[in-house]
């Protein structure tokens, strides 16, 4: 009888680990959800439970390696656009903060404000021109764009990779 327990627990945590998965991966259409936070996390949830021996290390590293890829491409891809079209590091700068304190007071969306505006502001004030200030706040917008690709990208290859760290521990891949 134990094991019967045993089996439905682990059935159990696995599919909580695999919801909480989903809502992080569909958590990232929100900009400031961490939502490839949320998969890593449910990951280490799983490999705390289920253990990290044998491949779990491996699977569970390429996991992280991912997280922090996600974390990086973000800033990575939306700072490169808006530099493609002139915006100086100063005006990447103030758009950085205005997206971390417009968060902070205007929860969840203020920072979804704060950043292309204060890049705007910014812009404006150091070349003088709408249209340019425009060019800047459009161009970090795009990166803005292929930056949630990018993140839903890799928590599709993260949440494949804890599917194929749970067959190996089934003994499926094994």
């Amino acid at each position: 009888m134990p094991e019967v327990f045993s089996a439905l627990f682990t059935e159990l945590a696995r599919l909580l680990i695999f919801a909480a998965m989903l809502v992080g991966l569909f958590g990232m259409i929100v900009p400031i959800f961490p939502g490839g936070f949320v998969i890593w996390l449910a990951a280490l949830i799983y490999g705390l439970l289920e253990g990290f021996s044998g491949a779990g290390w491996a699977f569970f590293l390429l996991i992280s390696l991912l997280a922090i890829a996600g974390m990086l491409v973000d800033n990575v891809l939306m700072a490169r656009a808006a530099r493609k079209q002139g915006a100086s590091w100063w005006s990447l700068t103030f758009a950085f903060v205005g997206g971390v304190v417009g968060t902070i007071l205007l929860p969840p969306f203020g920072g979804l404000l704060g950043a292309p505006l204060l890049l705007y502001l910014s812009e404006m004030r150091r070349r003088r021109s709408t249209s340019q200030a425009w060019e800047v706040t459009r161009g970090l917008l795009v990166g803005w764009g292929w930056s949630f690709v990018a993140r839903f990208v890799l928590g599709l290859a993260k949440i494949g990779l804890w599917l194929g760290w749970v067959l190996w521990v089934d003994g499926v891949l094994s």
